[in-house]
């Protein structure tokens, strides 16, 4: 199986994923229904974000992206719901359910979402167009350069006690999700590996809980909830900061080997 062979596959096993999950949106089998909807997406995403300059590719990542900027704010709300449900205040998470119900039909109905599933219908037809182009010439080598380029972001990054750990967050992310989209290409160890998600976890718990608290300054009816949430906020940064460092001695030890490659 070629390169191209082998990403056009997974955009195949990809869609198919996002018309199930679409489904059960649609049907409300499930509570996780956009959650999964939403992991599709970011699977598709990581795929394209190294050969996204290209035509081809980056129709199809800004029709996800557009899909994506859809639905982030009613998976917010789901996650603030199951933290007001978990805290005892059912009150606000009913009142805020509501809300999150009418939206997934609006989801669902959208021409965004429209458009998205019609570019992916065409996009394995279009990528086989533009290789008997000439235009997919090197994709390998073009993956390869840029994911290089992305770990040594995260590296400078995870180096520098001063970088804003919002930006950092949102770096560990797409490095995690990038070995995932190409393990053979983003070569890096199983410890490495299990660091970027521990990372993942825990800035991802403090960057809920810091915008909760800057949601319950805006909602009244959260404000009884912002004081725990700040104390949780701040231990969860306490914590992500002793992964931070395990994950930069991870990413270190691949620095030579990554350079001798290239």
């Amino acid at each position: 199986m070629s390169f191209l062979d082998s990403v056009v596959a997974q955009v195949l096993g990809l869609e198919v994923s996002f018309h199930h999950t679409h489904a059960r949106l649609a049907c409300r089998t499930d509570s996780e229904a956009l959650h999964d909807l939403r992991i599709s997406l970011r699977k598709l995403r990581s795929l394209l974000r190294p050969i996204r300059r290209l035509d081809v590719p980056r129709s199809l990542d800004e029709a996800a992206a557009d899909v994506g900027r859809l639905t982030t704010p009613v998976r917010d709300l789901e996650v603030l719901i199951g933290e007001l449900d978990r805290q005892g205040f059912h009150f606000q998470a009913t009142r805020r359910r509501e809300l999150v119900e009418s939206s997934y039909s609006a989801i669902v109905e959208s021409s965004t979402v429209r458009r998205f599933v019609a570019v992916l219908d065409e996009w394995p037809a279009r990528m086989r167009q533009a290789e008997r182009d000439g235009e997919l010439e090197h994709l390998r080598d073009r993956v390869k350069t840029r994911l290089q380029r992305q770990a040594n972001v995260l590296r400078r990054a995870l180096a520098d006690p001063a970088y804003d750990r919002h930006i950092l967050r949102l770096l560990v992310k797409r490095m995690r999700y990038a070995h995932e989209a190409y393990p053979k290409v983003l070569v890096i160890s199983s410890e490495a590996a299990s660091a970027l998600k521990k990372v993942q976890s825990a800035l991802g718990d403090w960057h809920d809980h810091f915008q909760w608290c800057l949601k319950a300054e805006q909602e009244q009816d959260l404000l009884v909830l912002k004081d725990r949430w700040e104390i949780a906020a701040k231990a969860e940064l306490e914590a992500a900061e002793v992964e931070l460092l395990i994950l930069a001695e991870c990413l270190e030890e691949l620095a030579p080997k990554a350079r001798s490659s290239s």
